[in-house]
């Protein structure tokens, strides 16, 4: 069996990968009932901090992320989710939270 190390307020930081393409999609939260509903359902739920509830993803979009794999960091304080992403993962319609850069230094 494992332990997960949660943080003061029950929640574990949660990367999320697609599956097929390794591309970075989002960043989440999961508290142990989010864990245990992906685990059973095969689908992202993740611990909302903003609305303090529970959300599966796609909910509402019907952009729905099916869990292929789950696997936890070194620390067991980080969880990484690869999932087949339906539709766009970011609430901006993007494709992946991560579609801003910031400008590096030229040399």
């Amino acid at each position: 069996m494992y332990t997960l190390n949660f943080n003061e307020q029950g929640l574990i930081p949660v990367i999320v990968q697609e599956a097929n393409t390794q591309e970075v999609l989002m960043l989440a939260w999961m508290n142990q009932q989010a864990l245990d509903l992906t685990i059973a359902t095969k689908r992202a739920t993740y611990w909302s901090r903003s609305r303090s509830r529970l959300w599966v993803k796609g909910e509402t979009s019907g952009h729905f992320q099916e869990v292929r794999e789950i696997r936890y960091d070194c620390d067991a304080d980080t969880l990484l989710l690869f999932v087949e992403q339906q539709g766009a993962a970011c609430h901006t319609g993007s494709k992946t939270c991560f579609y801003r850069q910031l400008p590096m230094k030229e040399e």
